[in-house]
């Protein structure tokens, strides 16, 4: 059976994205489902390709047991269309440049919010960048990763049928 293949989608693959990244890849190995999930993220601007995520980011990751080891890339349209079968992005611009992107209605269908999948804050309709925020803000993006990579994970449970 072929993997699902996520890709997470942020303004610069430093902060949200690979946080996304890694939370999900965490989910996914404690379910034992990483040989039917393949994660991955990516920014839409290439300003940090090869760079590991914020250091905020990965501090704060850190002090909740995630590793963001995630070496920065840029989204491609040319082969990550093809290449995932769902990508997620956090905010309205980040939904926007993506779609702009799509070749086709096939691709455009591909693309979601993150923040569909939210259980646990209902009120938020998108994940909001915490780059020029304070510990709040970093931790509070956290949480609402956390709900909705679990809320995502459910539901890939219940729509392919894993256990």
């Amino acid at each position: 059976m072929d993997k699902i293949r996520l890709l997470f989608v942020c303004l610069g693959n430093i902060c949200r994205s690979p946080a996304a990244h890694g939370i999900m890849q965490e989910l996914v190995d404690r379910e034992g489902l990483s040989g039917r999930i393949f994660i991955d993220s990516a920014g839409i601007g290439g300003w940090h390709i090869g760079e590991l995520p914020d250091p905020r980011m990965r501090s704060h990751a850190a002090d909740r047991r995630y590793a963001l080891m995630h070496r920065g890339r840029q989204f491609d349209a040319q082969s990550d269309f093809d290449h995932f079968d769902m990508i997620l992005v956090m905010d309205e611009e980040n939904y926007a440049d993506i779609k702009h992107m799509a070749h086709n209605d096939k691709e455009m269908q591909k693309v979601h919010y993150l923040a569909e999948y939210l259980c646990h804050h209902p009120q938020e309709n998108t994940i909001p960048d915490p780059y020029y925020g304070g510990v709040e803000h970093f931790e509070y993006v956290l949480d609402l990763i956390e709900d909705a990579c679990a809320g995502l994970l459910e539901t890939l449970k219940k729509k392919n049928h894993l256990h």
